[in-house]
């Protein structure tokens, strides 16, 4: 079969691929021999016409390694025009003319240039010459911001020859008098000045210097590339901002810190399961790289991201690379590695914090739930109401005997708890570097008694330089997930939140209130918390085991070009176990003073479900990357193969016993093994990119994917990709030009590419083969049970990718010295080949099957984002404010020849250039105030001449004029609903002053819809409780029990019982919410202890925080969480967290 011959294809790939890396990585040494040695002199060419000194530093740091450093007080010399041409010199050369007649000169260390005044006249002068000439040893240390001890600074005395750098500590030792003027300077940072006085220890910080650090973004495919040079889309985001969460997963700690990610955070349920969705784009879930290797959005959460480097995110066509699984675009992680020639640094970071409910909408209390009741009875004129007025006075004493409500709220949730302690420890020789990092992240649910979940994991990286040329690594990463709860029928989450409303205020959880036996609370079995607890209704328990093994190689055959090999081995094992027993619920007889059983749950399963993963994937890649003058090349060839195997099955069994929690053959009664379902993908790669003087920038990438689901005939795609790039602010005539000084750099970009998308809707790999599926069904003849087989239906022969064409056009920007940067993107995506069937070529229902579908229909994601960021220092002071923010709209676009019946028809349900699933429903003019204008109202509210409304009840436009509400008159009144935002934003703000450093992350959302239903629209629903906010604020009589009696006004309708086909629960604007909000996603308030507390600790650095998540929101819908999905508002919501914690680096 064709399909074997794929296998066997990517097997001999990936056994020989592996083979060839292992040959020619440790054979390929020997070519050292035959290559010449490269010239370590390096020679440049400049070319500056009437320009500033600062010109031709730029075009020397572009076509080298060489960094200018200087201090503020020389940069007004930069700007002195000079005319500077140089072909193939040496950087000496260039230099003694371009500084001649300045008053400058230079010291050249390593590839770091510290520009320096000929002359100085030294603050010793004002120093009295005893003290001038008294030397003394001048100790120290020198760190960055973060009180990480920078090794090999340099530290030189002011006009003087002498000088030291930095030990693997960051500390320093010389000889200097009171009055003396160090100059510190380190690669990436801003040089600082220092005065000696009495002191004889000094302490440095420096400060990042955003003009000399070109961040290096990681892709993916080759090395990483600067990111002025980028011609993509590509958004980054450093460890220092993603640690700064207290989210369990790697998702939530995202949310508002990247322009182009779409999210939504509707679940806080402990678990893998309860993440923060994100998209990029709004355009489905996107591709997860992990150091280089392709994995799932569940790996992606669950690592530990304070084990992540930095992460950036391909929104456009650069996603292109990727192939077959990048349509949605794709999040690339790296995670951290030690430093070569660095200490050995060992961290730890604790918290402990308290996490509650940050809004749920809350049932009535017994007293506003008995006096609706009665207001409903009274209005509808039952003969024999539940409740009475004497009843409503002893339930607002409750003080009395079967009058004493109970707050089921407080009995079901709680406080909890949710920690987290790590440890990492790093460090490297000349030769060896290395990071490991162990963690446990521990959350307790805030139902009480109702389990945790738990999560230990394990990051380890190590890499070493076999030769000059030659290096190899490792990287191994691993985790043990545990999650319990008891065990229920249906939903084990949702059960103690759907009980909270079936559970009245008037009735307590057990008969008598004697704790030996639970009571039938509601007409539903399972909804009395009193018996979700391991003791009675049993356990759910899900144990997840994970293991990953990355190896690579990299060999440098000449200089620029390089071979790197990496195999990766993936395993999993989830083994979910759920016992649910038997119980019983009893009611109260106080004549006989017994407990007789009202209810017995008689069905007792023993269930197990056992996962399996195991993947193996190998790569190859040969890179080039290499400047020639003004021209540079940055290349790459590769290789890539992916083979999955998902081994299942599952048992379940009626165990005999509540106390037998094993299976036995006996009572098993289904055991389904679903076998390997093994998955397979080959794919080749290619990308150059081009760059003249880091001005004109061009890429050209493709792919050509093998998918194993599609047949053979279609099983190949190609997804090619191009991107060019204008650095504007490095034209001569920008340069000149009056904005230079503000604006100092500007790029605009576009790309434009085709992607692809082998997850199908609608079609499960091998659909393309014919025959029969067995198991599927079967028959009793002569009293036995044979199992049978039923036909597949027609082989799916024509269906392949879905192929999404994207096209970004952007803009990057720096001004005021890079104070002010920023992005904007406009970024178009046409998906076609969407799967649908050709409804209008029929099959007889005799057959037994459906036309298989095919790739006929189309989709288009279309939008902007961006981002800006204001950083500065004034004095002590470092703060950072930055907001970013992103807008996709989903249209549906081309259908297969649709037919309408009537122009209404088409209005309503055509999808043709419309935004996808909007919500529609009536539009809401107001609510009737009186009966008089019920009676003289013109318009059929209620198509019913209005004879069921009253004062209080909704009022619908009539849009089509023809004086009856109906379902002509439904509009558009809101966006998709329990999909993510179509428009998200975040504010980031950081402040450091001297100790103190503050952070604050607000996230936000508009352009989406919820819509309020069941319990939290018609009243009393399943004989349940209602939402206290909207008994308490309904139109109401002012004596309950008298219809007559004045009406007093709310914000809702009079909520009646039994009337949830009334117009006032039909779809409206009034229930329907078009949701806004702004919530304070994270907040960290840090010190960092003094140099005198390290040193007594024999500690790096010493901070303590005080960290808060979902403190607070606003938003334009009332009690309940903006962000959560569920209509009816039952749901695990989303939890405020407080935390305390510390830091400590030895």
């Amino acid at each position: 079969m064709n399909n074997n011959k794929f296998y066997k294809k990517l097997r001999f790939n990936n056994c020989y691929a592996l083979r060839y890396i292992s040959i020619l990585l440790f054979l390929i040494p020997t070519i050292q021999s035959i290559n010449a040695q490269e010239n370590e002199t390096i020679l440049l060419s400049v070319n500056v016409k009437n320009g500033p000194i600062k010109a031709v530093l730029n075009q020397i740091e572009k076509q080298s390694d060489y960094v200018f450093l200087y201090s503020d007080s020389i940069k007004p010399l930069l700007n002195k025009t000079v005319n500077i041409q140089f072909k193939q010199q040496k950087l000496p050369t260039i230099l003694k003319q371009t500084l001649q007649y300045t008053g400058l000169t230079y010291k050249i260390v390593a590839n770091q240039v510290t520009l320096i005044r000929e002359t100085v006249i030294s603050r010793r002068q004002l120093v009295p010459d005893d003290d001038r000439n008294t030397k003394k040893t001048i100790t120290g240390s020198i760190t960055d911001e973060n009180g990480e001890p920078l090794v090999g600074a340099s530290i030189k005395i002011q006009g003087a020859n002498t000088g030291t750098v930095s030990d693997m500590s960051g500390n320093f030792k010389l000889e200097a008098s009171k009055g003396d003027i160090l100059i510190v300077t380190y690669i990436g940072f801003l040089p600082k000045d220092v005065t000696i006085k009495e002191a004889s220890n000094i302490d440095i910080r420096l400060v990042s210097d955003n003009n000399v650090i070109d961040e290096i973004v990681v892709t993916g495919y080759g090395s990483g590339m600067k990111k002025p040079t980028l011609t993509g889309a590509i958004s980054t985001v450093q460890s220092k901002a993603i640690v700064r969460s207290s989210s369990p997963v790697t998702s939530g700690a995202l949310a508002g810190k990247i322009a182009g990610l779409n999210f939504r955070h509707d679940d806080g349920a402990p678990g893998p399961g309860a993440v923060t969705k994100i998209n990029i784009r709004n355009m489905g879930t996107p591709l997860f790289v992990i150091d280089g290797v392709q994995q799932n959005e569940g790996q992606f959460n669950q690592i530990d991201y304070n084990d992540i480097e930095s992460i950036a995110v391909l929104k456009d066509a650069s996603a292109a690379i990727y192939g077959l699984q990048a349509a949605n675009g794709v999040i690339v992680v790296t995670t951290k590695k030690g430093k070569l020639k660095s200490r050995n640094t060992v961290t730890i970071n604790a918290r402990y914090g308290w996490q509650s409910m940050l809004q749920y909408p809350q049932p009535a209390d017994a007293a506003t739930y008995v006096r609706s009741y009665i207001q409903s009875d009274a209005i509808t004129g039952n003969k024999n109401p539940l409740y009475t007025m004497d009843d409503l006075h002893k339930w607002e004493q409750g003080t009395e005997k079967g009058y004493r409500p109970f707050d089921w709220y407080d009995y079901i949730f709680r406080t909890s708890a949710q920690s987290y302690v790590g440890a990492n420890i790093s460090g490297g020789s000349d030769k060896i570097r290395y990071y490991l990092g162990v963690s446990n992240t521990l959350q307790e649910s805030i139902v009480v008694n109702y389990g945790n979940f738990n999560r230990t994991n394990v990051q380890m990286n190590i890499e070493a330089d076999v030769s000059d040329r030659f290096k190899i690594g490792a990287t191994m990463s691993g985790r043990i997930e545990r999650k319990k709860n008891p065990g229920v029928p249906g939903d084990d989450i949702k059960a103690p939140f759907l009980g909270l409303y079936r559970n009245l205020p008037t009735i307590r959880p057990y008969a008598n209130d004697n704790p030996k036996y639970p009571a039938r609370t509601s007409t539903y079995g399972d909804s009395n918390f009193a018996i979700l607890n391991y003791d009675v209704s049993g356990k759910s328990e899900e144990t997840y085991r994970v293991a990953q093994l990355n190896f690579t190689a990299e060999y440098e055959i000449l200089n620029g070009l390089k071979l790197k090999g990496l195999f990766s081995y993936f395993y999993s094992q989830k083994y979910a176990d759920t016992q649910e027993n038997t119980y019983k619920l009893y009611g109260y007889d106080e004549k006989t003073d017994t407990y007789p059983v009202v209810f017995s749950m008689n069905n007792p399963v023993l269930k197990r479900n056992v996962y399996r993963k195991e993947e193996l994937k190998g790569q190859l890649q040969l890179t080039y990357n290499k400047t020639f003058g003004l021209h540079g090349i940055d290349a790459v060839a590769s290789m890539e193969s992916f083979k999955k195997d998902n081994p299942y099955f599952d048992i379940h069994a009626v165990p005999a016993s509540n106390s037998l929690h094993l299976f036995d053959f006996q009572t098993m009664d289904t055991f389904n093994d679903h076998g390997n379902m093994t998955e397979a993908r080959l794919g080749y790669i290619g990308r150059v990119h081009y760059n003249y003087a880091q001005k004109y920038l061009l890429e050209v990438s493709a792919r050509y994917d093998g998918s194993w689901k599609f047949p053979p005939n279609n099983r190949w795609g190609l997804f090619p990709s191009i991107s060019a790039g204008w650095r504007i602010s490095e034209e001569g005539f920008w340069k000149r030009s009056l904005l230079s000084p503000i604006i100092n750099d500007l790029k605009i970009r576009a790309s434009y590419g085709l992607l692809g998308d082998d997850n199908v809707s609608g079609y499960a790999a091998f659909d393309y083969l014919d025959g029969y599926n067995y198991n599927k069904t079967g028959a009793v003849i002569d009293g036995e049970y044979y199992i049978g087989a039923e036909p597949r239906g027609l082989p799916v022969t024509n269906m392949s990718w879905i192929k999404a064409k994207l096209f970004d056009i952007g803009i990057d920007f720096g001004l005021f010295n890079n104070r002010l940067t920023g992005s904007f993107d406009f970024f178009n995506r046409k998906r076609t080949g969407l799967p649908a069937p050709r409804y209008d070529v029929l099959i007889p229902d005799e057959a037994g099957f459906d036309l298989p579908k095919e790739n006929l229909n189309s989709d288009m994601h279309r939008g902007i984002d961006g981002a800006i960021t204001w950083n500065h220092r004034i004095g002590d002071l470092s703060y950072s404010i930055g907001g970013n923010f992103s807008y996709s709209r989903h249209f549906d676009w081309e259908q297969y020849k649709p037919i309408f019946g009537n122009s209404w028809d088409q209005y309503r349900n055509s999808k043709y250039h419309r935004m996808n699933s909007i919500s529609w429903g009536y539009e809401v003019i107001g609510q009737f105030q009186s009966w008089e204008e019920i009676a003289s109202y013109p318009i059929d509210n209620d198509q019913q001449g209005n004879k069921t409304l009253r004062p209080g009840d909704i009022k619908y436009k009539d849009v089509n004029g023809d004086k009856v509400i109906n379902e002509m008159d439904q509009r558009p009144i809101g966006y998709t609903e329990g999909s993510l935002p179509a428009l998200n934003f975040g504010l980031n703000f950081a402040f450091q002053w001297k100790g103190f450093d503050l952070a604050m992350d607000f996230t936000g959302a508009s352009c989406t819809t919820w819509t309020q239903d069941r319990e939290l629209r018609v009243p009393f629903t399943n004989g349940g409780n209602s939402a206290k906010f909207m008994l308490e604020d309904q139109w109401h009589l002012s004596d309950p029990s008298d219809p007559q009696s004045t009406l007093i006004p709310g914000k809702y309708p009079t909520m009646l019982a039994g009337k949830s086909s009334h117009s006032n629960y039909w779809k409206s604007s009034f229930w329907t919410h078009n949701v806004i909000y702004i919530k304070l996603k994270n907040f960290e308030l840090g010190y960092t202890l003094p140099e005198t507390v390290n040193k007594l600790l024999k500690s790096q650095n010493i901070r303590v925080y005080l960290s808060g998540q979902n403190l607070f929101y606003l938003a334009n819908i009332d009690g309940i969480d903006p962000e959560v999905t569920s209509n009816s508002g039952i749901q695990y919501p989303t939890t405020r967290l407080i935390s305390l914690g510390f830091n400590i680096k030895f």
